[in-house]
């Protein structure tokens, strides 16, 4: 082994005065940075922030039983989406649904869904009637807006497979009912 030509460094022989000191500085520097610590921040929350702490899920089409006649064919969702369209910061949802159909195009109805904690879903609003013979085409459901591409037929000569009408629908709620906001005219494809 070879030896070191360079006298003994200070901190190769510490001495429990050396820890002591390193001690003391640790020490210094924690209580420097707890008392040096950044305000406290506050934030009040917006009036939609404070109606709903928890994430509530939409309700559940699935579990519904809609207000179509279909002679025990029973129903099926084609479509749906969730929104909170009445600003309660609760979501509702928004189904299309006809009634299962072996052939054919059959007539749709968009209904609005709601469920309060611990009740069962229901339809509290038809947007659309299956009465009214018309099939969906786009749908969404956008800030409150409820939007559809509704097909339909011009005269009972039309096949059922093809629609010859489109008409671009759009409902918000407005108060105590919802309101469609767009898409009066119908015109042909």
């Amino acid at each position: 082994m070879q030896t070191s030509a360079l006298p003994d460094l200070a901190h190769t022989a510490t001495k429990p005065v050396h820890w002591l000191a390193t001690a003391a500085a640790m020490a210094g520097v924690v209580a420097l940075a707890g008392l040096l610590q950044p305000r406290t921040a506050t934030a009040t929350a917006t009036a939609p922030e404070k109606r709903t702490t928890t994430p509530v899920a939409a309700p559940d089409p699935a579990t519904v039983d809609f207000p179509l006649e279909c002679g025990g064919a029973g129903t099926t969702v084609a479509k749906q989406a969730p929104g909170d369209l009445d600003g309660d910061g609760r979501p509702e949802t928004v189904a299309v649904v006809h009634c299962d159909a072996g052939s054919g195009t059959p007539p749709s109805g968009i209904y609005v869904l709601t469920q309060r904690s611990g009740a069962a879903p229901r339809v509290v609003a038809t947007l659309v009637d299956p009465a009214d013979r018309k099939t969906v085409g786009e749908f969404a459901v956008r800030e409150g807006r409820v939007s559809a591409t509704l097909l339909g037929y011009s005269s009972l000569e039309v096949p059922r497979c093809c629609p010859d009408q489109e008409e671009q629908a759009t409902w918000r709620w407005r108060g105590n009912a919802f309101v469609r906001t767009s898409g009066d005219l119908a015109r042909s494809v």
